[in-house]
């Protein structure tokens, strides 16, 4: 080192030790609760796909609707009050059957109600409203 830079450093050393000597201040708090800082929160950009292709649905209208039920009491719901009775999928919501039995049949459900059998298996009654025929539909189905 020259004798120049020696001097200028011994200098600022003397500043330092003449200067009275700061204390790191500690933060009073107030609180007992502790808040994280908030940060930047960058959106994730990922450099490639997680999944190479997209999911599909799994309960599509044949799934959730699996046969008409033909039994004598079917029947005569069919004939007297309007009603179609269907084995479903055990996970099919009512919202689900109405709208399979809509796209497949095309008719439209005033209501549905479900059950789950004994054996384990999921009912749904499906009623029609006034402006089509259960009985027409049972028809075109081929349960009668």
């Amino acid at each position: 080192m020259a004798p120049k830079t020696k001097a200028v450093s011994a200098e600022k050393v003397a500043k330092a030790v003449k200067g009275a000597v700061s204390r790191k201040v500690k933060k009073v708090r107030n609180n007992v609760h502790f808040f994280k800082p908030k940060t930047l929160m960058k959106r994730r950009e990922p450099k490639y796909p997680r999944r190479s292709v997209e999911s599909r649905q799994r309960m599509d209208k044949y799934r959730i609707i699996q046969c008409p039920v033909t039994t004598e009491s079917a029947m005569k719901k069919i004939e007297e009050i309007n009603t179609l009775v269907f084995l479903v999928d055990i996970k099919a919501t009512k919202l689900n059957i109405k709208a399979a039995v809509k796209e497949l049949y095309d008719v439209k459900c005033a209501k549905v109600n479900t059950l789950i059998r004994p054996d384990g298996k999921k009912k749904a009654y499906v009623h029609l409203t006034q402006d089509y025929d259960a009985l027409d539909v049972a028809n075109r189905i081929g349960i009668i």
